[in-house]
């Protein structure tokens, strides 16, 4: 579990990025908290730098988007996912609890988990 803040330090439209195994940025959607791998996968910046749209965060690089509750992209210049994560509020405290990545196997090779 990755401690992020106070809710009241996150208004609605806000963003801020804390660090588990990578960086990951966390939104408050008019009240709903949503949590994705900050560094957009079509680029190296930072998606908590982006622009809120509705429940999506557009890249502040590229202006490739992705929706906060899936990390699927809506289209190019992205074209993988980044990995979204569960959020909690416990007694006003908001934390992150990072999933885990299953990489794909190599040929023949079972897959791997990544904590």
């Amino acid at each position: 579990m990755i401690l992020v803040g106070e809710l009241v330090d996150l208004p609605p439209g806000e963003s801020v990025r804390v660090h588990g195994d990578v960086a990951i940025a966390v939104f408050n959607v008019d009240g709903e908290l949503y949590a994705i791998d900050d560094t957009c996968s079509h680029q190296d910046a930072s998606l908590s730098d982006g622009w809120l749209e509705g429940c999506a965060v557009e890249c502040p690089l590229h202006a490739a988007c992705f929706d906060l509750k899936t990390g699927m992209p809506s289209g190019p210049p992205a074209k993988k996912p980044v990995r979204t994560h569960a959020v909690t509020v416990e007694d006003g405290v908001i934390y992150v609890h990072e999933t885990t990545r299953v990489e794909a196997p190599a040929q023949g090779a079972p897959a791997e988990e990544v904590v």
